[in-house]
């Protein structure tokens, strides 16, 4: 499972940090980091696994108590889904491929709860609720014609005719709320600066979506687990 394997790897890049390091305090922590998104639940059998980048500040009110404010941004890879569709009402149908995609962007609210101890790897945890923002865009493949053309700067003349192109047959989008929770662990890397690997469950409540030929409603929840890399100063 790739989750599995990149949360190993997180736990021998901690391992690997020597021990005698100190991380400094410090009242305010602005975090950089990417890394990788999985589609998790039922979510995955419609999107793709993806990539993440998030950056945030971190307010230290205690030693073992901090208050993040963060801006995130996941993109999902496509999802081909096969489905029968007749070329003319009465036609027998064709199965055709269309593709998902989606990236989810959030603004979030966490407490990060840091347990007291003079280790250089230092365990966190944190929980907290955010806003979410995810467009959604089907496509599927077609054809079209393309007249001549000649352009010296692409180095190409093209004397025209059909051409493959991607028809997007539909595109929507929903802002909603959710939650986190998760933790990670935090080691210097010098400079003033620590280096952190976290992973995180994200839950969206989505929309409800009614299917007006069977009458059947469905939510469009969120389930998605990232596992960032990144650096703190």
């Amino acid at each position: 499972m790739r989750v599995r394997k990149w949360l190993v790897i997180a736990a021998l890049v901690a391992a690997a940090v020597p021990a005698a390091a100190q991380e400094e305090e410090k009242r305010v922590n602005l975090n950089i980091g990417g890394g990788f998104t999985f589609a998790t639940g039922t979510v995955r059998d419609h999107l793709g696994d993806g990539y993440n980048f998030n950056i945030g500040l971190i307010f230290n009110v205690k030693p073992a108590l901090g208050f993040q404010v963060e801006y995130g941004f996941s993109g999902l890879g496509s999802k081909k889904i096969s489905i029968p569709v007749s070329p003319l009402p009465g036609d027998a149908p064709v199965s055709t491929n269309f593709y998902g995609d989606m990236n989810m962007q959030f603004v979030d609210f966490n407490l990060v709860v840091k347990p007291p101890m003079q280790r250089a790897v230092k365990p966190y945890a944190m929980v907290g609720v955010g806003y979410y923002y995810r467009p959604v865009k089907v496509t599927t493949p077609s054809v079209g014609y393309v007249p001549g053309y000649c352009d010296p700067w692409w180095y190409v003349c093209y004397p025209g005719g059909w051409v493959p192109t991607t028809t997007i047959v539909g595109q929507r989008s929903s802002s909603d709320v959710g939650m986190n929770v998760g933790g990670g662990v935090a080691f210097p890397i010098g400079g003033g600066a620590s280096g952190y690997v976290e992973a995180r469950y994200h839950y969206i409540w989505g929309p409800t979506i009614t299917n007006a030929s069977t009458g059947v409603s469905q939510k469009a929840n969120g389930t998605f687990f990232p596992i960032t890399f990144g650096i703190r100063f």
